[in-house]
């Protein structure tokens, strides 16, 4: 009679525990390789990220954005970027831009549910105006950096935007925030580990009556490569200095992840949060990231760009420690969040992203069955093929079923063209089934061409152009991306104000509008 009763009351606990909102933690790698996670294969040691992952979900057939600012609009709003004009390149520093006040992000979301909604790392989604800014986005407090890169210690930040009406010089900052205040206390503070610890000390302060979302960006492993020689010291059999850095730097994310979990435990929380761990985008090839054997890497719309490394970790999955291939995408999680959050979708433009809990936590088929790597007007290159549906010369790639398209690519530039790298000592992997920002035409043994065609499925490398084969393939999805190129708004991308300069601030990037 013990058995039967104990099932009773174990039901009864995870009855109550799935009515009850969770704790939410999402935890984002910058320019991560689909390579550099232990569990594919890579010589870089990830142990946290392993047996999280291994405990949880693994998700195989998940995409995020080529570049930084889209992957986190997305994320943050559940809208493609061609909704909210952020669809040509990154936020720049010294631009008046960032995410649209015309819809809620996740943060106010969660906030409108009771949560306590904490940030701590990379912003970069605009700070020219307060009311770009995470404070004003929904986040109760926030800890870290408004642009897009910084050095590790330092915390100076330069913006490479062409300053042709003023230099061509790179303009650098002070840009580390303690909400709206500035930090100048910090220098020598490795930013990973400075991370961590805001962190922790958010979870530890956290009011436990009250559900937490934290989301936690880190910088690692962003350029410049920076890492407390302790951690390069643990790859001396790398040969490649650089790589060798950036694999300490990976590693050291990995120790700063295992620290916030344990604090998650330590406070109680940890049985009742959900875990996401995602890259924004590929891994930068000339930033000794690896994305192999996947083709390309940051900045393109090949895979080793968009398909990201990602995994779902917590009590409430009802199937765990399996592989998901079933397509997502990061614009999913804002409505997946909101209703694990019992919160409500009410009040938001049109949302892009699909609810897949169900998909993640029962192996249930995905609610989507395509979606959109992004249209960029900005990039146009080659001769148009057909006058009736999409125009081809446009940067453009969709994901429809197995099949993949890209328009106005260029395969010049060693992201589009490579492979990557394979890892010294690595042996050959395969994902799948499979053996193996610019305006230029893709060059193939065919000539000149900016139509190609895969079939993701067979072909995850990339690595065999059907596109003759199956015209009519190409012009369903061409058809696919005249339907989504007539929702598209205008691309917000304005010149860049010298009133933004830092030498006019006191050495600060700071809010100027």
């Amino acid at each position: 009679m013990l058995l039967p009763a104990t099932l009773f009351l174990w039901s009864i606990y995870w009855t109550q525990a799935a009515s009850s909102q969770p704790h939410i933690l999402v935890i984002v790698a910058d320019d991560y390789g689909w390579n550099d996670i232990g569990y594919h294969g890579s010589e870089i040691k990830t142990p946290t990220l392993d047996q999280l992952a291994k405990e949880g979900v693994k998700l195989e057939n998940y995409y995020v954005q080529p570049i930084c600012s889209p992957t986190r609009s997305q994320l943050l709003t559940g809208r493609y970027q061609i909704h909210t004009g952020l669809q040509h390149s990154i936020i720049w520093w010294s631009q008046d831009s960032g995410l649209p006040s015309d819809s809620p992000t996740i943060a106010e979301k969660l906030k409108h549910a009771g949560y306590k909604t904490h940030a701590v790392g990379k912003w970069h989604l605009g700070f020219a105006r307060v009311g770009y800014l995470p404070t004003s986005k929904g986040f109760d407090t926030f800890y870290g950096f408004w642009g897009g890169s910084e050095s590790y210690s330092g915390h100076i930040s330069c913006d490479d935007l062409h300053w042709s009406h003023v230099n061509h010089s790179r303009v650098c900052g002070l840009d580390l925030r303690d909400n709206l205040a500035i930090d100048r206390s910090q220098t020598g503070h490795y930013s990973t580990h400075l991370f961590t610890e805001k962190a922790i000390d958010i979870v530890h302060q956290h009011d436990k009556t009250k559900p937490l979302f934290l989301y936690l960006p880190y910088q690692a492993p962003h350029a410049p490569m920076e890492v407390p020689k302790k951690y390069e010291d643990m790859y001396s059999n790398i040969k490649d200095v650089n790589r060798r850095i950036y694999a300490g730097m990976v590693t050291c994310m990995d120790e700063g992840i295992k620290n916030v979990t344990n604090a998650f435990k330590k406070a109680g929380l940890w049985d009742d949060t959900i875990l996401v761990f995602t890259t924004d985008n590929g891994g930068s090839i000339k930033n000794h990231g690896s994305n192999w054997p996947l083709r390309g890497g940051k900045g393109t719309l090949f895979e080793g760009g968009v398909r990201g490394a990602a995994f779902v970790h917590g009590n409430r999955l009802a199937k765990k420690g399996y592989v998901n291939k079933e397509l997502m995408h990061v614009s999913d999680w804002y409505p997946t969040f909101v209703n694990l959050a019992k919160g409500s979708l009410q009040g938001t433009k049109p949302l892009d992203g699909f609810d897949q809990w169900n998909t993640i936590s029962h192996g249930a088929k995905s609610h989507r069955t395509e979606l959109l790597h992004n249209i960029d007007p900005l990039q146009v290159w080659g001769n148009r093929a057909f006058d009736d549906t999409f125009d081809n010369r446009v940067s453009a790639a969709i994901r429809v079923g197995d099949w993949k398209l890209l328009t106005g690519q260029y395969e010049g530039r060693p992201e589009s063209k490579e492979w990557g790298k394979r890892p010294e000592g690595q042996g050959h992997g395969v994902v799948g089934r499979s053996s193996g920002q610019t305006n230029k035409v893709v060059r193939t043994s065919s000539g000149q061409k900016s139509i190609m065609l895969y079939n993701i499925r067979d072909d995850p490398e990339e690595r065999h152009d059907v596109s003759a084969q199956h015209p009519t393939v190409v012009r369903h999805l061409l058809d696919r991306l005249k339907h989504y190129n007539q929702t598209m708004v205008p691309v917000h991308y304005p010149p860049g104000d010298v009133n933004a300069l830092p030498n006019k601030h006191g050495g600060v990037w700071t809010h100027w509008l």
